[in-house]
């Protein structure tokens, strides 16, 4: 799954778990909660809903990881990669 991919699946459970969040303009480099405003409860919503639809289990001391885009898109693509289509 290519990096671009990830990264929309992400926005997509962004829009779902804070739908006032503004995800047109957001920066790939950039930190998605200072961007988006996320607070800790829409970032553990995030994780989950990752469980829920992917079975991708994060481990609490790897959430930094999924800090901005890029690094979801890094974290997440070997993950993904894993998970039957």
């Amino acid at each position: 799954m290519g990096d671009q991919r990830i990264k929309n699946i992400i926005l997509e459970i962004i829009s779902v778990v804070a739908p006032d969040a503004e995800i047109t303009d957001v920066k790939a480099d950039v930190r998605l909660r200072d961007q988006l405003d996320l607070d800790s409860m829409d970032f553990l919503d995030i994780v989950m809903e990752l469980r829920k639809r992917y079975k991708i289990e994060i481990p609490k001391e790897e959430y930094p990881e999924l800090a901005t885009l890029d690094s979801c898109a890094a974290y997440l693509g070997p993950k993904l990669a894993a998970v039957p289509a």
